[in-house]
């Protein structure tokens, strides 16, 4: 099998590399960096695995990679509310012209599968939970909009060109090699850092709020699944189907706690409704919150050179955050 990966130098993209990979699937990369690592993916031989540094956004001239691609897996893309708020144009080039680029290019070859990795933020705050697939759609921020137009062109493309197209809307991964740079990391990178520095985790809030996190090994292991069980044109929700609060989190990981402002705009809740996936591909998520925390702290080094956050600078950090959003 022969399987290109786009965005996969990053956190969700490295991990479904090195599966497919263990499955004895040749991967073709496409990444631009930007916000992917190249060390995700040294301890790969190159014989298994193609790396191409572009990107996708303004090249289209993609169809030389895409030469017996069996699977694709488009999962490049950029993500965070802020940043996306105020440079649109950007995530719109990315997470749209991007996907449209290269749906373009699988619509030439005759592949098994295409896979869109969505995002769940195309909800919104939404007014029952669990959320499922039908729930109404209602994007807050460019970013949301940009990744649910680009499920859109994917969903479109699978009618019109007879593709066999599949989304799957994304909840909250952690995880090995999650994102640990910019001002709204995820609060995994964030607590590690600050503890592997003996430094106060902070809290946003009260801390009462809640994720549905799902372990990037469970949820690579769906997105296989996919290729076999998921349907053309279907939407699945990719969740551990639970709510876990910011402070469950704070008291696994453990050590000293300090509260920051709660930022406006964020959702109190997320909980996906995992029904579907269940049903459809007779697969559910293993690696409980509790036992994917352990995991993490047994290799906690690794967030060494992770940023770490103060509520000091957090503030500063967060300041466009509460102009804009305030």
């Amino acid at each position: 099998m022969k399987s290109l990966v786009t965005g996969g130098a990053g956190f969700i993209g490295s991990n479904l590399v090195d599966q497919l990979i263990l499955k004895g699937h040749k991967v073709i990369v496409l990444d631009n960096f930007s916000t992917g690592r190249k060390s995700n993916l040294a301890h790969q031989k190159k014989k298994n695995l193609k790396i191409i540094n572009i990107d996708i956004s303004n090249n289209k001239s993609l169809g030389k990679y895409f030469k017996g691609v069996n699977y694709v897996f488009h999962l490049a893309g950029l993500a965070d509310i802020v940043p996306s708020i105020e440079n649109p144009d950007k995530y719109f080039n990315s997470n749209v012209i991007g996907t449209l680029n290269i749906i373009q290019a699988a619509k030439k070859i005759k592949i098994k599968k295409f896979i869109y990795a969505a995002s769940a933020s195309c909800y919104g705050i939404p007014k029952k939970y669990p959320t499922n697939e039908k729930s109404k759609i209602d994007p807050q921020y460019p970013y949301a909009l940009s990744k649910f137009l680009g499920e859109q062109l994917v969903l479109h493309w699978a009618k019109i060109y007879k593709m066999p197209n599949v989304s799957m809307r994304f909840f909250n991964a952690y995880g090995p090699r999650s994102r640990t740079t910019g001002a709204y990391g995820a609060v995994f990178g964030v607590f590690l850092a600050q503890k592997l520095a003996k430094k106060p985790l902070t809290i946003v809030g009260d801390g009462k709020q809640t994720r549905d996190f799902i372990h990037v090994y469970d949820l690579v292991d769906a997105i296989i699944k996919a290729t076999k069980k998921g349907k053309s044109t279907e939407i699945y929700n990719v969740g551990s189907g639970k709510e876990t609060s910011v402070n469950l989190i704070a008291n696994i990981i453990g050590g000293k706690k300090i509260h920051v402002s709660k930022r406006p705009g964020e959702p109190d809740r997320s909980m996906a409704d995992i029904t579907k996936i269940k049903k459809h591909f007779n697969w559910k998520p293993k690696i409980s919150i509790n036992k994917g925390i352990k995991i993490l702290l047994k290799n906690i080094s690794d967030w060494k050179d992770a940023p770490v956050w103060t509520p000091k600078k957090i503030k500063k950090a967060t300041k466009v955050w509460f102009k804009l959003l305030g």
